[in-house]
């Protein structure tokens, strides 16, 4: 009888020891886990590097035709004083990517940009007028293109577009972003 309780406490015992042994390595190796090491970089961040910031431009796609955005790093300070004209002049030069397609037409310029309470006003040269007119997802295009890139900035929800300095019959709204998101 004696042995046999023995040999139970024994078989109990290692089970304990055992059983500790694993649970104490589960626990160890969840405590590894919730270690944050800090990141050190391999090299110094430049303060040019410090600087940018990512932003997108919404262009048509080849491939899908739609739009789609392209990422660009831009100079925070090129872009802190003047967003909007920055932002526009880049859509207006067109992608680096070759799998997107330039929705602005050629030699358009940006006459004027300013902001009114939530609203973008674009005044562009009547060189804006010189889009495939046949096809109707080109002025939409256009507009979208605008209103995404232009909507990132949290101060911005619609824009107006002005022809010279005038509101023009073809592009007579204001856009938002729910209204033209094809």
């Amino acid at each position: 009888m004696n042995k046999k309780i023995v040999i139970v406490f024994t078989v109990l015992l290692i089970i304990i020891l055992v059983g500790g042994y694993f649970i104490i390595q589960y626990f160890k190796g969840k405590e590894k886990e919730t270690i944050i090491e800090e990141y050190i970089p391999e090299e110094e961040i430049t303060e040019e590097q410090n600087r940018q910031t990512i932003v997108s431009l919404y262009f048509l796609e080849k491939e899908t035709n739609e739009l789609a955005p392209e990422a660009r790093l831009v100079d925070i300070k090129e872009i802190m004083n003047t967003p909007y004209d920055k932002l526009v002049t880049m859509l207006i030069e067109g992608p680096k990517n070759e799998k997107y397609t330039k929705l602005i037409p050629d030699n358009t310029k940006l006459n004027k940009i300013y902001k009114e309470k939530d609203m973008i006003y674009l005044d562009f040269s009547s060189e804006f007028l010189n889009y495939n007119k046949e096809d109707a997802s080109v002025k939409q295009n256009m507009i979208n293109s605008l209103v995404k890139t232009l909507t990132q900035l949290t101060e911005v929800n619609s824009i107006k577009i002005l022809i010279d300095g005038e509101e023009n019959e073809e592009f007579n709204e204001i856009y938002t972003l729910e209204k033209n998101n094809n």
